[in-house]
C-alpha cells in the first residue's frame, strides 16, 4: 500500500508489528487480541499483548461504531471487562457527540448579532422600494 500525502511512500514499522486475532459472541460484540510479534512473524514477549472491544450503538441516525481498549491481561478477563467498557465507550461518544453539538450551535451566524444583517426579503423580491 503507499500514499502519497507529501510525496514519501507509506512504510511500516516492523518494531511495532503485531499479530490480530477476532473473537466475537456474534451478538454483542468483537475483542481483538492484538499479539505482539517480531519482523519474523515470532512472537515478541517484551511487548504486552493489546485487548481492544469494538460494538456498535443504535441511534436514530443509524449506527454508531465504538472502539475502546481493554485493561486485560487475558482473553477471559477481557470478555469479563467488555461489558463495563463499552458502557463508558457510549457514555464518552455522548459526551463527544453533545461537545460537537454545541461546537456547532455556537459556530451558527446570528442575524443582528454582530451588526450583520439579512437583507430584507421584501428588497430581494423588488417590493418595498418605490420607484420615481
Amino acid at each position: 500500500m503507499s500514499s502519497s500525502t507529501d510525496g514519501r511512500q507509506a512504510t511500516m514499522d516492523s518494531t511495532q508489528l503485531y499479530r490480530e486475532e477476532t473473537f466475537t459472541d456474534r451478538k454483542v460484540g468483537t475483542v481483538r487480541r492484538l499479539t505482539p510479534v517480531a519482523a519474523d512473524g515470532s512472537p515478541d514477549a517484551a511487548r504486552p499483548v493489546i485487548f481492544l472491544g469494538q460494538a456498535q450503538v443504535m441511534t436514530p441516525m443509524g449506527a454508531v461504531p465504538l472502539s475502546f481498549e481493554l485493561d486485560a491481561a487475558t482473553l477471559n478477563e477481557a470478555i469479563e471487562k467488555f461489558g463495563v467498557a463499552a458502557e463508558a465507550a457510549v457514555h464518552q461518544t455522548m459526551r463527544e457527540l453533545q461537545e460537537m453539538r454545541r461546537e456547532q450551535a455556537s459556530s451558527l451566524v446570528i442575524p443582528g448579532a454582530d451588526g450583520g444583517a439579512l437583507p430584507n426579503p421584501n428588497d430581494l423580491l423588488g417590493r418595498g422600494r418605490t420607484r420615481r
